[in-house]
């Protein structure tokens, strides 16, 4: 299975001023795979310890020489480690404190030697290591499930993949291929990004087994929660992942979640989610310019799961009829997909994040569902679940932010124009001139880029 991950891979080996790597992700989005398969490709040898399998090798990191150390794990893995042939891949390094701290000194001491290391719950150590990695001595790439372009080269249909990365909107777009990618588009949102998951559809066994694999999973996921804290803190993280999980993109409201458990509770399993990327949270952001850091309300904010076939799955719906399936939450599913598509599609080695805008008036609510920024502008983002939909929150946002351009992802084919559109503002009527770009879900992946064309 291609994963584009590999290319930020490559270019950490080439440069020279690399500093030791930690891949960082929710668990069984692919990282060990990939790296070995990196490994495979691009070094004549991999050295591989995982701490987690085999917890002795914890006891080699008991100070920070790591000439020694690297001497030991080569007589014990029966296998040669010359810098420059070899990656070194410790795995499940979140058990041990002491190995991810001796990464500086493997900048400082052997900065020749690619290492490479990754695991599943390692936001939560880094979080509560009494000793910061020092900046300069690691670099972090972040990794998710896989994308609709790598879903596509998995199940056989790379120039569909192809098509939409060499997509250019200034030459019209087949409508053909547009149903085709569409058709697809409805496997994923029900198979989802979990490598498991998409390689038992690639080789054409029953959606049954798909449905195990969900199952497998989140039950993984569940019983790393016994890591997490108590009992009591344990319920509260499965009733905040099946709130989450079955509402994503709705605003977090603690006493919609369950009334019964104090906000604090819920608060703290919330980020305990968010450490172990299960969910994402959607930020606030009310600046109307960059950085979108600015004006953000930290305690007002949505959510993103981790996959969107999870989303499916924690909603017991069935894997059957896919071509022919309705269900009634459409418009999360399409929010979900681009939250997705969106945290994928940025570079690996910047740490995710997403933003939408609301007002809450009397009368006058309004919510744009994504505020992106490319080039230092920001841009609104409207996610729709048809082909037609009403524009309002846009023209509100646009014209209380003195901004012309808005994006829209749906399933029509895409568009771009300029409109001219009368909003109410108090008692009279405002009009604004605006453009919108127009593109179907699809090509969330591929913002950026089509970006860049329209701002020559």
């Amino acid at each position: 299975m291609k994963r584009e991950i590999i290319q930020s891979l490559i270019e950490w080996k080439n440069r020279p001023d690399r500093c030791p790597l930690i891949v960082r992700g929710a668990r069984q989005v692919g990282k060990t795979f990939t790296i070995e398969e990196f490994a495979k490709s691009h070094f004549v040898n991999l050295a591989k310890i995982n701490l987690e399998e085999k917890p002795e090798f914890k006891k080699l990191f008991f100070d920070n020489d790591v000439q020694r150390i690297v001497l030991e794990i080569s007589v014990l893995l029966n296998t040669p480690i010359r810098p420059g042939e070899t990656l070194l891949f410790i795995d499940e390094i979140q058990t041990s404190p002491e190995a991810i701290l001796s990464l500086r000194y493997f900048r400082e001491n052997m900065p020749e030697l690619h290492v490479i290391s990754a695991g599943s719950l390692l936001d939560h150590t880094l979080s509560e290591m009494a000793t910061p990695m020092p900046v300069g001595r690691v670099e972090f790439l972040y990794m998710f499930p896989m994308n609709f372009k790598e879903f596509l080269m998995a199940t056989g249909h790379e120039s569909l993949s192809k098509y939409i990365g060499d997509y250019n909107p200034k030459h019209p777009c087949s409508e053909a291929i547009h149903n085709q990618i569409l058709k697809l588009l409805r496997y994923y949102f029900f198979i989802g990004g979990m490598p498991s998951a998409v390689k038992v559809f690639a080789a054409g066994n029953d959606f049954s087994d798909i449905q195990r694999i969900h199952s497998n999973i989140l039950h993984s996921l569940q019983y790393d929660f016994a890591k997490y804290g108590t009992r009591k803190e344990q319920e509260y993280l499965q009733v905040v992942m099946n709130y989450c999980s079955r509402y994503p993109g709705r605003k977090i409201k603690y006493s919609n979640i369950e009334k019964d458990i104090r906000s604090p509770y819920l608060k703290v399993a919330i980020n305990k989610l968010e450490l172990s990327r299960i969910i994402h949270k959607i930020t606030h952001t009310n600046s109307p310019k960059v950085p979108l850091t600015d004006f953000i309300k930290v305690d007002l904010y949505k959510t993103a799961f981790m996959d969107i076939g999870f989303v499916n799955h924690m909603s017991q719906i069935d894997l059957f009829d896919l071509d022919n399936l309705l269900t009634a939450n459409e418009g999360m599913l399409a929010e979900q997909f681009v939250a997705q598509e969106l945290l994928a599609s940025r570079p690996a080695f910047m740490t995710p994040s997403l933003f939408y805008w609301s007002r809450e008036e009397k009368s006058s609510n309004a919510e744009i569902d994504f505020i992106v920024q490319h080039k230092n502008r920001i841009y609104p983002v409207e996610v729709k679940s048809g082909t037609t939909g009403s524009m309002k929150s846009m023209h509100v946002y646009l014209a209380e932010k003195k901004l012309n351009f808005g994006i829209r992802f749906n399933l029509d084919l895409p568009g771009y124009g300029d409109f001219t559109s009368n909003i109410s503002v108090k008692d009279s009527s405002k009009a604004i001139h605006w453009t919108l770009l127009s593109l179907p879900l699809y090509l969330t992946s591929e913002l950026n880029r089509i970006l860049d064309i329209y701002e020559k």
